[in-house]
């Protein structure tokens, strides 16, 4: 398939890796154990740790060695903290690294990424092939060479009921810019948003919205963007509506019309919207 697959994952990024973590345990997310990156053989300053659903994960990303190299990291986290990372699937590197090419995107090649799954444990590859310059942030491709070693029964049960990854939601200054830009990089054709704005739907079922400030804050009341654009927000499919409101009992949140939705200032930079 020489397009996108589906929404792979989005990445929440901070400096303080104890306290993202932690945050996203409060939601009620069971998360993998610590994994240290590496580019090829070069060891990253950067970790990582995952909530894993039946579809989709979130990734909790920072920086644990100010010394190694980011990866980048350090550059967005200057823009501001939260939602940096945006990837859809794919499973055909070469063939969608030649699409874009010829769609006129400058892309080096296939970049490679690993990373340990726990201590001891087997090794996580990855192929990326990232938009050049997206503001949005790191708007990427990702192709798994062992989705078995992360996608393990163990780390998706999860308090909260989480099951699976629906949507991100990009609140932008210009929604056709960003559409354009999402459109380009999967291959896939957009169609209007029914709230307004344009959506790209992907072939796993998921979507990704690109809305107006105003149109966002109908979806996502009280949400201000801290730059324009970002990724400011994402729909997390749940299983039992009542435990999820059980595992957020202690956490301050709001009722919209897709669930409950957790803000910003409770998840690390990004509103969580849990939906049935």
């Amino acid at each position: 398939m020489r397009t996108a697959s589906g929404l792979d994952h989005l990445g929440v990024c901070s400096r303080d890796a104890a306290a993202l973590w932690d945050t996203y345990e409060r939601l009620g997310f069971a998360l993998t154990p610590i994994a240290r990156q590496s580019r090829g053989d070069e060891p990253l300053g950067t970790a990582n740790r995952c909530a894993m659903l039946r579809r989709g994960y979130i990734e909790l990303l920072a920086i644990l060695d100010p010394a190694l190299p980011d990866n980048g990291l350090g550059a967005m986290l200057d823009r501001f903290e939260g939602t940096r990372i945006l990837a859809l699937g794919m499973t055909d590197s070469q063939g969608n690294l030649e699409r874009l090419r010829r769609a006129g995107l400058e892309i080096p090649g296939i970049a490679p990424l690993s990373r340990p799954v726990e201590p001891g444990g087997p090794v996580a590859r990855f192929e990326r092939l990232p938009l050049p310059e997206a503001p949005e942030g790191r708007v990427q491709l990702v192709r798994h060479l062992t989705p078995e070693a992360i996608w393990q029964e163990r780390w998706m049960q999860h308090p909260n009921g989480a099951t699976e990854l629906r949507a991100a939601i990009i609140v932008s200054d210009s929604p056709a810019e960003s559409a354009a830009r999402l459109s380009r990089l999967a291959g896939l054709p957009l169609e209007p948003d029914p709230a307004g704005g344009f959506a790209l739907p992907l072939p796993d079922g998921a979507v990704v919205r690109m809305l107006s400030p105003a149109v966002a804050a109908e979806i996502l009341p009280g949400v201000r963007p801290p730059v324009l654009p970002a990724v400011m927000g994402m729909v997390v499919g749940v299983a039992d509506p009542a435990a999820t409101r059980a595992a957020l009992s202690g956490v301050m949140r709001v009722e919209v019309p897709a669930g409950v939705m957790v803000p910003p200032e409770e998840a690390a930079g990004c509103a969580v919207v849990f939906s049935a």
